[in-house]
Order: structure tokens, then sequence, then C-alpha cells
């Protein structure tokens, strides 16, 4: 699958300041690892956000939320924000910080071992 460019660009430039950044391919499209934890990830025009699980039902009523379905199940913590939804930057930062905001406190996935 490939991911909006234009779209990594931003997310790259917001996420400039924050230490220990990497990107990798996975989900499909580019994920951005804070603190080696997946924090965002440009799925092709889609921003698919790693959030408390807490706020799900809080964040589910926000215009261009979408579950995160995997295996045919919702993920908690996860959603999808369409593009017409993040098109300022004001909308974007809001779902970059919510999803550095889960970074810091949020336990690292366990490394699988092949």
């Amino acid at each position: 699958m490939a991911f909006n460019q234009e779209l990594a660009d931003r997310v790259r430039e917001l996420l400039k300041s924050e230490r220990n950044v990497v990107e990798k391919k996975m989900f499909g499209g580019l994920a951005f690892i804070v603190n080696d934890k997946m924090c965002v990830n440009v799925s092709e025009d889609n921003l698919m956000c790693r959030f408390n699980p807490a706020l799900q039902k809080e964040l589910s009523t926000k215009e261009g939320y979408q579950p995160t379905i995997m295996r045919g199940r919702e993920l908690e913590g996860y959603c999808y924000v369409n593009q017409a939804h993040i098109k300022t930057d004001d909308a974007l930062t809001y779902w970059v910080n919510l999803c550095l905001d889960f970074n810091k406190i949020s336990k690292s996935s366990k490394n699988r071992k092949k």
C-alpha cells in the first residue's frame, strides 16, 4: 500500500522536536515510532492514531474518526482519521499530540522472536 507523502511530511514536521523518532513501513503505510513505541501511522491518505484507550468513547464522536478493524474486531486505542478532517494544521496537530500524550505513558510492544 502506498502512503500520502505530503501527509507524512506534515507529520514529520510535527515530530521534529521529539527525540528518538524512527520511521518504519508497517500497517500498510509509514509508521512513526517514538521512544521505541508506535505513535502514529500514515496509511494511504489517512492518519492511524494510537491513543489512550480510556478516550475511545469520547474520540469516536469526533468527525473523521474511523475505528481500526483488524482480524474482524475493533482495536481499542487505535483509530483512523479521514484525510478530509486533518487538512488544517490545527486538526493534524490535535491528533498527533493526542498520540504523543499517550506515547509518554504507553508500554512498548514486546519484540517477537523469529
